[in-house]
Formats: C-alpha cells, structure tokens, sequence
C-alpha cells in the first residue's frame, strides 16, 4: 500500500464511542421528516453516552441557501437536539477530499474516465433499447493488458472509482435487516466532477471517516446509496458503520412528506405555538415505539430508545394527532411555565401581560393546543371586545336584559372575589326566576366574545370589576 494512503487510513482510528450524526442539505427549509432523521441519531448518542455530530452538505451550490442553515439550526436548537461537534460544512473542507482524492489516484483506487455526456448518453440508449440496465461499461477502466482509447484533447475527465467486479457488498440493517448487492449490478462510480470537485457519496465517506461516524441513521431514500459508500470504506480499509435506514414520512394525503407537498417548516410549528417537548414525543412516535406509551418525556425518550424497535413501514404524519400530544404536555406543564412561553406572544401584539398571568393559564390551558390558543383566550383580558351580535341576540330577550342589568347592580357592590360573584349570579336568577344558562351565556358573549368559555366567575374575577361593568352595560 502506498505510504500516503495508509497515512490516510491510520488518521482516523475507529472509536469504541458511539458517535452519530445528522447530514441535512440546506436545500429546501428543513421539515418534519426530515428532522426525524436528527431525532433518532440524536437519541442514540444520548441513550449510549455517544456524541452527536452535525454536518452540512452544502455542496450543491445553485440550491444551498442561508436561510436554509438557518432554519436546521434555529429548529435543532428549539428542539433541544444539541449537536456535540460542528456545524461542519461540506464546502470548507474541499481541500481534504482533494488531498484524499490525490492519495486514492495513487494507489490505483480510482482512475480518469474521458467518456463525454454525449457519448454516456448514446451508450445509455443503446442499453435501454436492449433491453439492458443502462450504466457505465467500463470504456476507461484499466486493466491488466487492457488497452485504453487515446486521450482525446481538450478533455477534462471525471474520476471514477474502481467498483468491485465480483462478490456481493452486504450489510445487516438495524432496520430493514440484511441486504445484499451484487457488485456486478454497480458501475464504477464518478467521484469528481472534471472541474475536480467531489461528488456527494465521496464526501459522505471521508465525512465518516474523519468524524470516525459508528452509527449512520438516515432515511431510506439512501439505501441506493450504501453500497457505493460501504466499497469506498472497505477500499480505504475502514470499518463500515453500522446502518439504520429509516422508512419515509408521508404526510396526511399519504405522500412523501416534502415542501413540494406542502410540509411546512419545522420552526413554523414554533411559531404556532407547539411545544418542543411535544414535537420531540410526536416525532419519536413516527417510526419507533415504546410498548403502548403514548405521552413521554424526553428523559423518557432518552432512557427508552434503541434501534431495534424501530418501525419498519412508513408513518403517516397527523396533525390532529400532533395537537392531541402538544395538548397533554401543555396540560401538564406549571402555569408559571406556561406565563414564560405565552407572555412573549401578547407582547409580540402590542399587550402587556401582568401578575393575572398565571391564573389566566390555570383557567384556560385544559381546553388549548397550542401556546397560540392560549395567548388568543389571554389576549381578551388585556384588550377591547367586540361581542357577537348574532350570537349575543340569540341570549337576549327582555328576562335576560333585566337580569344583566340587576347583574350590573349586583358586581358593583360585592366583593370581588369568585365565591362572592357566584352568590351575585344566584342572587339575580333567583330575583328574575332564570337559570344559569340564560344568565351565563350573553354575559361570556359580552365579557369575552364568546359563549364557550370557563366558568364564569373565575373568568369575571379575572377580568376585574371595572371592565366587567363596562362590558355589561354595552347592551
């Protein structure tokens, strides 16, 4: 073996540490399916004491954006899937793929091929035409007595790698289970373009290496890719990481989850006030399972995961279900918590939250999904309302006016605490002989806008004395 390649291989010596990672192309705004694929890796390294590593592959130049990193970066950060090393970045370490590029030149891992566009394409039809599986035939690959075509001028060539010619390249999934190519169905692969610059499943591999990557958990739409990266390991003596090819999202029309099929950006569920403990536990539901445990912690998650119960078919995203999940975990956090999240949202409109914060969160997250919705019921204490005439009609009749306005009387008077609002309401129903419905109803419609709200004395207590009055008397 020449002395540059196997100063190469001895750079990079295997790890006993569990070290995983996630690869995005910030090609497109990073959505759920995709950040699954940091999920599952992100919690094996955390459940085995690993690290977790991120890596940019932003070499496709005309579709890699900022905005793109951006939105993996803010997402993984809202999500709390930290990364241990990096953010490294394809296109900064052009100069080692090179460098390893050169080395495989000289052991004869890789060689020049000349063969045009136009050329590969003419072979390409004459294949399908008979009949056969178009692929390079080989026209440049030296061999042992083969004479090569001469070299034509002006011609850049790619440089291809030397596939195996015989056997199979085999590896046990941890989720699909064993597969086997034959290398016979592989044609040597272009490595670098003939501007020089490396191709993605060459890049992959030095990546791997150099970061010394135990465990890739990807998606399926890499499978393909497998085989060519586990020959290129095993040309540069490397042990080959184990695999875990993750079966697609698909979203509620049963497609590919992908922004062409309108899959939002994942910091866009943040901003509709989804919790990122929420969205790690749905996340974790779409493509692995712990028995029947529906709602979990992230702790939870971290102990529970592994890779042998990992799903096998496709998962199909929900968004009811999604809200379902965000909605226990908001019912489950402290309102103190809650004050933190949803203080910023009124803010954000021009409102100035105060110390009624927490119990308005007590009183109302049992029926949101969302932060969002629960800073909407909130919003109503802190400004105007305009109430519903058609739904305020529907309550109104001459009983029902009068007993506001007693209602009126009442409230100006009694102490303001609930206990002493429930006895006022009493009071009036009993003094005009309604029930609490026909009372109840068009005094939420005036107070809040609505007539679905919790009970009404602790939403009036709330509201405070002065506005509840004013409101009253607006009919």
């Amino acid at each position: 073996m020449p002395r540059k390649l196997e100063a190469l291989i001895e750079m990079s010596p295997m790890t006993t540490k569990t070290r995983t990672r996630f690869a995005p192309s910030p090609t497109g705004f990073i959505h759920l399916g995709n950040i699954r694929s940091a999920l599952y890796p992100w919690a094996f390294a955390r459940s085995t004491g690993g690290d977790f590593i991120l890596r940019i592959e932003d070499t496709d130049l005309e579709r890699s954006s900022q905005a793109a990193v951006d939105v993996i970066l803010e997402g993984m950060a809202w999500l709390g899937l930290t990364h241990d090393e990096g953010p490294f970045y394809q296109m900064q370490r052009m100069d080692r793929y090179k460098a390893v590029l050169a080395d495989m030149q000289a052991a004869g891992l890789v060689y020049p091929c000349y063969m045009s566009m136009a050329e590969l394409d003419a072979l390409r039809e004459k294949q399908m035409a008979a009949k056969e599986k178009p692929r390079y035939d080989g026209t440049w690959r030296p061999e042992p007595g083969k004479l090569l075509p001469p070299i034509p001028e002006g011609v850049k060539p790619v440089l291809r790698f030397k596939n195996p010619t015989s056997g199979v390249v085999a590896w046990d999934d941890k989720v699909k289970g064993r597969i086997e190519i034959s290398n016979a169905e592989l044609d040597d692969l272009v490595i670098a373009r003939p501007d020089g610059t490396p191709t993605y499943n060459f890049c992959v591999v030095v990546d791997d290496i150099d970061m010394q990557i135990t465990h890739v958990i990807r998606g399926d739409d890499h499978v393909n890719n497998t085989p060519r990266q586990i020959n290129i390991f095993e040309a540069l003596g490397k042990q080959v990481p184990v695999y875990a090819h993750l079966p697609t999202v698909l979203n509620e029309a049963g497609e590919k989850m992908s922004k062409r099929n309108g899959a939002k950006p994942v910091t866009q569920y943040r901003d509709e006030g989804y919790l990122p403990e929420a969205m790690v536990n749905y996340l974790a539901r779409l493509g692995w399972s712990h028995g029947d445990d529906e709602i979990f912690t992230r702790e939870q998650f971290v102990q529970w995961f592994n890779l042998d119960h990992l799903g096998k078919s496709a998962a199909q995203f929900d968004e009811a279900k999604l809200k379902w999940v965000n909605a226990q975990h908001l019912k489950a956090m402290t309102d103190e918590a809650l004050v933190e999240l949803v203080s910023p949202i009124l803010e954000s409109r021009g409102l100035h939250p105060d110390a009624r914060m927490s119990a308005i969160c007590a009183l109302f997250k049992d029926r949101c999904a969302t932060t969002v919705e629960l800073a909407d019921w909130a919003q109503a204490f802190y400004t105007d309302v305009s109430p519903d005439e058609a739904e305020l009609t529907k309550y109104l009749n001459e009983p029902v006016t009068q007993g506001i306005a007693s209602l009126v009387q009442e409230l100006s008077t009694c102490p303001w605490t609930r206990a002493d609002i429930a006895a006022a309401f009493k009071r009036v129903l009993a003094l005009h002989g309604l029930k609490m419905p026909h009372l109840a109803m068009p005094v939420r419609v005036l107070v809040m806008g609505t007539a679905q709200t919790p009970a009404i004395d602790a939403v009036l207590e709330l509201q405070g004395r002065e506005k509840v009055l004013q409101r009253l008397q607006n009919i």
